[in-house]
């Protein structure tokens, strides 16, 4: 089964023979409002089922309709849609080899890192590829889907070190779009800071705790490039129940790195009560909706 399938409700589905017939029921009971198709050549078409399992989440197949209609489906994913911008940095998107599935990199400079993410819009770029419209990006939606996660609570502050904290985030920005363009001060200047903040978290560390140094953070994780592990504050949550399986599932929205995003998460993998103000700490695999120029 896919890793993240529990992350949307469908813990349960352990074997392979379950989770075919789960696919054929769906297909099956899907209204022709689910069913995407698109002509990829004389030949060949890429149809899409999505059913929905939640409020924006659920299971998405993949697979080819034949002459008499028949979906015949070829692999599934869970997805999870989010409706806040997340990021409006330049965005390219690419093909991955195996399979009809795109992965969008961000070269998003809060973050610290290119942000990679697997593409849930795939039929809307690929019938944009086919007409050979413009598939420039003007900004992307982020979600995550996450199996394991728990609760952390807030780092006190100050209202003014939470400004001082804001203007610093935003400088360090600016830095590194110049050092990205080449200004050599803005290197030299980015270098001598993270050398005095390895300085600075190498005293505090023998004397406070980690989660009270670091309070957020965003980092690439195991060896699939659009998995990440992430500390961030919670802004808002909701708690919505999985219509076949019954499964409450828990959408955060998540301030990490200055980046705001969805994260979909079992009620039963959370460790921890969530609320507005505590973190979450978890790994996910990122996924999101291009919003494409007009």
């Amino acid at each position: 089964m896919h890793k993240f399938l529990r992350a949307v409700g469908f813990s349960m589905y352990q074997k392979k023979h379950d989770i075919d017939s789960l696919l054929a029921e769906l297909i099956k009971e899907a209204a022709p409002a689910q069913i995407r198709k698109l002509q990829l050549d004389s030949e060949t078409n890429l149809c899409q089922v999505r059913a929905e399992a939640a409020p924006d989440m659920g299971i998405d197949i993949y697979g080819e309709m034949d002459s008499l209609g028949v979906i015949r489906p070829e692999y599934y994913l869970p997805y999870f849609v989010s409706h806040d911008l997340s990021s409006e940095a330049d965005c390219s998107i690419q093909r991955h080899t195996e399979k009809e599935t795109y992965a969008g990199l961000l070269d998003e400079s809060r973050v610290g890192i290119s942000l990679i993410f697997y593409l849930e819009n795939v039929i809307e770029y690929r019938k944009k590829l086919l007409a050979r419209e413009l598939t420039d990006v003007n900004y992307v939606n982020l979600s995550g889907l996450s199996v394991k996660g728990k609760i952390l609570l807030p780092v006190k502050k100050s209202a003014k070190q939470v400004e001082m904290a804001k203007v610093a985030s935003e400088e360090r920005t600016n830095l590194v779009e110049a050092a990205k363009r080449g200004d050599e001060d803005a290197m030299e200047t980015l270098t001598i800071e993270d050398i005095d903040l390895y300085s600075q978290i190498s005293r505090r560390v023998m004397k406070e705790d980690i989660y009270s140094i670091i309070d957020s953070c965003f980092m690439p994780c195991g060896i699939e490039c659009d998995q990440y592990a992430i500390i961030g504050d919670i802004l808002h949550l909701d708690l919505v129940e999985n219509r076949m399986t019954g499964e409450q599932i828990y959408n955060l929205k998540i301030d990490c790195n200055d980046v705001v995003f969805h994260i979909a998460i079992n009620k039963i993998d959370l460790m921890g009560e969530p609320e507005v103000g505590r973190r979450f700490k978890g790994q996910i695999w990122m996924m999101g909706s291009v919003k494409f120029s007009s």
